[in-house]
């Protein structure tokens, strides 16, 4: 067997081992999970709530489109947000299986190879991993700033302050980005642990409960949260 088949196996045997004994004892490993994701959470609306707060409203966004608030809102729209959110989960769920390729399978396949194939091997995994830390780190910046900028437009418009426009948007915000967030809290979790083996388990279990949670949220941000705005604003 050649180190490609070898981490083959051993990524499977890894990935099953880990679903088992998370079966066994789920709560031991989605706490971490959870709380990692909600962290995230506070830390990104924490940082849209200041963004905002500070951004000058965009004249060019005037009457900002919110369905359900100041537009009509049907399953069109509700279609629009899982498409979104759809995305961000895919980038955050690549993210895990990119971690466990360049902190697990990269290793494994430098394994039994010269010299300088296995210490190439090496530097592919550490530039993979620092390659998702960047991504990331990108991806939550820029939706912090596109979030903060629009939500200090939207609150402009409608004679709110930012903080009355959050809190109103919190009944699927809270939710919905702890579920996106799933995937990447497992990430940091397994990256602080060294657990790189369990991060293809960690993909499947974390993205599996994200997508009800999403699909929920959907229906309550464009049904939902728009009526508590609406009784919010007076």
């Amino acid at each position: 067997m050649d180190s490609s088949q070898f981490a083959f196996v051993q990524g499977v045997r890894d990935t099953r081992t880990a679903l088992v004994r998370w079966n066994n004892d789920p709560w031991s490993v989605l706490r971490g999970w959870l709380l990692g994701a909600a962290l995230v959470t506070a830390g990104l609306l924490g940082s849209v709530w200041v963004i905002g707060s500070l951004a000058t409203p965009d004249p060019s966004t005037t009457g900002s489109y919110l369905p359900g608030f100041n537009a009509p809102a049907g399953m069109s729209d509700v279609g629009h947000v899982l498409y979104r959110n759809a995305l961000v989960l895919a980038l955050h769920s690549l993210a895990c299986v990119a971690g466990f390729i360049a902190g697990s399978s990269l290793p494994a396949q430098s394994e039994g190879r010269g010299r300088l194939s296995a210490r190439l091997h090496d530097h592919i995994g550490r530039a993979a991993i620092i390659f998702v830390v960047c991504a990331t780190t990108f991806s939550l910046v820029t939706q912090a700033l596109t979030i903060g900028q629009a939500a200090s437009s939207l609150a402009a418009d409608n004679d709110m302050s930012v903080g009355i426009l959050l809190l109103g948007l919190l009944p699927h915000a809270i939710p919905e980005l702890m579920a996106l967030f799933l995937p990447l809290a497992a990430w940091i979790v397994a990256s602080r642990q060294g657990d790189w083996d369990q991060l293809l388990a960690a993909t499947f279990v974390t993205t599996a409960l994200a997508v009800p949670v999403i699909v929920v949220a959907a229906f309550v941000e464009v049904f939902v949260s728009p009526h508590l705005l609406v009784s919010l604003r007076g």
